[in-house]
């Protein structure tokens, strides 16, 4: 039997797209691709394709930490990757969890609208994951709409929204790409007042679970020892061409392409 050395294990809790696009298969996608092992907990359950979300129930509060205590228990967790939580108990489940997970870095994707725009929790979600959520996160990675939610700013620019958030996270990377620019300016700002721009050319077309692939390819990169500023320009790189070579599987967004069509290359 031949062995290998192990790969860094990213606990991923997520919620279950079953078009595929988004939510815990992206993570697995993604974090295969960065040469890591994605340990997949289920937070919820979705009823969605590629064109929209229309219904969702979270699981049982002890399910979700019964899954991810086993990991805990058995895999040496390198990294934890939140996606869709869905409720406020799911909020306070991922913050015990984290107690037993000193040290460890959390990235947090506020999933709180799909693609097409369905909510995906209640509004009170937002307000736990900036109180409780984002404080003990390495990093969050909202695009501007959820930023707006997280900040209470309707209309609010990434800068504003980033400065009303800055006393809650030591780091924010906040995602364009919801605007009319040719360019997207994706945009990481620092607790102690640093920030950096990252701009990419704007692709054609809307996607289905590219800030998924984004904030699971970063916790990879984490997960693997890369230093912050550096993971998240490899996350943001990587996610880019995964729209560039996007498909259209069914009637709605593309599909970002996360791993090779041929597995030999």
């Amino acid at each position: 039997m031949n062995t290998y050395p192990s790969r860094p294990v990213v606990l991923c809790l997520s919620g279950h797209d079953p078009s595929g696009g988004a939510g815990l298969q992206a993570d697995i996608e993604a974090l295969l691709a960065q040469g890591c092992h994605a340990a997949p907990t289920v937070t919820a359950l979705t009823v969605q394709d590629t064109v929209n979300v229309s219904d969702f129930r979270v699981l049982d509060r002890a399910w979700v930490m019964a899954q991810a205590q086993a990991v805990i228990a058995d895999l040496p967790v390198a990294a934890v990757k939140l996606g869709m939580l869905g409720s406020v108990e799911m909020v306070d489940t991922v913050v015990e969890l984290m107690q037993q997970l000193p040290g460890i870095p959390l990235v947090c994707d506020p999933v709180l609208r799909a693609g097409g725009g369905g909510s995906l929790g209640k509004d009170d979600v937002g307000y736990a994951m900036r109180e409780r959520l984002l404080p003990i996160a390495a990093i969050a990675t909202p695009n501007l709409p959820e930023a707006r939610i997280l900040a209470e700013l309707p209309e609010g620019t990434a800068d504003e929204c980033a400065e009303k958030l800055s006393p809650f996270c030591r780091h924010l990377l906040i995602t364009g790409g919801h605007g009319d620019e040719t360019d997207i300016h994706n945009r990481l700002y620092v607790r102690d007042g640093d920030s950096h721009t990252f701009t990419c050319v704007r692709l054609p077309g809307s996607y289905h679970g590219s800030g998924c692939t984004l904030a699971s390819t970063l916790a990879g990169r984490l997960a693997l020892g890369e230093e912050l500023v550096s993971a998240v320009r490899s996350a943001l790189d990587y996610t880019w061409r995964t729209l560039r070579d996007a498909e259209q599987p069914g009637r709605g967004q593309y599909v970002p392409r996360r791993l090779p069509l041929d597995f030999s290359q």
